[in-house]
């Protein structure tokens, strides 16, 4: 049996991400003891329920002698919550985060985390649209990449380096693909490769909302494959991306400025019956989502694998 990477592991936010991290370091022996809370007594009640692990009471009570604490809550509360248990985190204790965004949870953290506590903003690139302790599964890290996004003057701090290796490790003993980077960058990568497309999605079904009230539901009922994706999209926990969008304003702005010149070029070839432009356009494209599979990051099975088309 592999000794666990951490002795006692307190994960704070028992959503989809926190229920995944407990079921996979439970199954995987990650970790010795798995500590649990949220601040939602039903939700504690229903992780207890499910023997996700010892749900405490208190946050402070979760984290008191754990050598890795993990934040799964929005990356707008990660400063209240980290100053709310901050007197009982132990000296050299790691703590991380599972935010879409890591400028701002380097700040939040930092700014409320106390002395001798090593601070290692991380990111899953995984999960689902669903959420609660119930939806969250061991595998959900399997293949995935986490990126992690120590800060730039940690090298220079002693037991840096160790801490970083420990979480690295126990992350890849999840089953993810784990690399460093910096988190502006990490910011960029994903206002493109995550938060645009969620804004973009969000948009598309509100505004298929409102012709839905005109068209005598016919929007709904005639829905294709793309709509259906878009509004799986869409049902994501409005609260996490709210915070996502503010706290990642500046790149999703500037790229949200670029995707809109792009889409005024697709107008303006509709408009004017380019059709060499839009085909060019159209085959790039293709040319992404190839790439996208060819690195393992998706299924090329017809209907995403489904196990039954949905009608068309």
């Amino acid at each position: 049996m592999t000794d666990p990477v951490f002795k006692r592991l307190a994960i704070l936010g028992i959503g989809l991400i926190g229920s995944s991290i407990a079921r996979a370091a439970a199954e995987t022996g990650a970790a010795e003891t798995i500590a649990l809370w949220d601040r939602d007594a039903d939700v504690r009640a229903e992780a207890t329920e499910l023997g996700l692990g010892q749900v405490a009471a208190s946050g402070q009570e979760a984290v008191r002698g754990a050598d890795c604490v993990i934040l799964c809550v929005p990356v707008g509360a990660l400063g209240e919550v980290t100053g709310a248990v901050a007197s009982a985190l132990a000296p050299g204790a790691i703590l991380t985060d599972v935010g879409s965004v890591k400028t701002a949870a380097a700040a939040a953290m930092a700014a409320a985390a106390p002395d001798g506590v090593f601070v290692i903003p991380g990111h899953p690139i995984a999960g689902t649209e669903a959420s609660g302790p119930a939806a969250g599964f061991a595998t959900l890290f399997t293949g995935a990449w986490h990126i992690l996004t120590p800060p730039p003057d940690s090298a220079d701090t002693a037991g840096s380096a160790e801490a970083l290796a420990a979480l690295s490790g126990f992350w890849t003993r999840l089953g993810a693909r784990v690399e460093t980077m910096d988190a502006e960058r990490h910011d960029r990568v994903l206002a493109i490769t995550s938060h645009l497309p969620h804004l973009i999605a969000f948009n598309i079904v509100a505004t298929a909302y409102d012709m839905e009230r005109v068209d005598e539901q016919d929007v709904v009922k005639y829905s294709a494959g793309g709509f259906r994706d878009f509004t799986r999209i869409a049902a994501s926990d409005p609260t996490m991306w709210r915070d996502v969008f503010l706290a990642n304003k500046d790149a999703v702005l500037e790229t949200l400025g670029r995707f809109s010149e792009d889409l005024a070029a697709l107008q303006r070839a509709i408009r004017w019956g380019d059709g060499d432009a839009l085909f060019q356009e159209f085959t790039r494209a293709r040319r992404i989502r190839k790439a996208i599979i060819d690195a393992g990051m998706d299924s090329a099975e017809v209907n995403f694998g489904r196990d039954k088309p949905p009608p068309t």
